[in-house]
């Protein structure tokens, strides 16, 4: 079962994108369609169809993200996780070959448009929560287990 987890930044992501779908790209797609209809026959007209279309995916993705936006839990950092791996760090790790990661684990609603961050339910994640600075940590994956080393542990902190 995934966690349903997220930054205070990324729940203000959420709330902006349903904000301007809803405000600002639905009523200009509907005026698009309403003008479109306005010419005719519907069926041959490229320009209906496809903001049609359109329009049904701005009201399905606004409905998911409402129902995302309910159900999610708001996770703030906390001073007691300093120097640990918790949701919400930005973790650099190293491995044998010296090829080093830094990411930020996160909920599975944030990580999409940015390859910086990783879910919380991935196998990565789960290895980390809980280390620090010098720990080692094993990550199983399908091609064999790799072994990392945690290199720094940060936290955006709101002032």
């Amino acid at each position: 079962m995934r966690a349903k987890l997220i930054t205070r930044e990324g729940h203000q992501k959420l709330k902006d994108e349903v904000d301007f779908l809803w405000r600002k790209e639905r009523p200009r797609i509907t005026e698009i369609v309403t003008w479109a209809a306005g010419l005719g026959d519907r069926s041959e007209n490229a320009d209906y169809q496809y903001n049609k279309r359109r329009l049904r995916e701005i009201d399905r993705r606004v409905r998911f993200l409402r129902k995302v936006l309910e159900d999610i839990q708001i996770v703030d950092y906390h001073p007691q996780q300093d120097g640990k791996v918790f949701f919400g760090a930005w973790v650099t790790l190293e491995d044998d070959d010296e090829n080093t990661l830094r990411f930020r684990i996160v909920g599975g609603e944030e990580i999409y448009g940015r390859d910086d961050y990783i879910s919380i339910d991935s196998p990565m994640a789960k290895a980390c929560l809980g280390k620090q600075v010098d720990d080692e940590l094993v990550v199983r994956a399908p091609s064999g287990d790799k072994t990392w080393y945690v290199l720094g542990v940060q936290y955006e902190k709101k002032e």
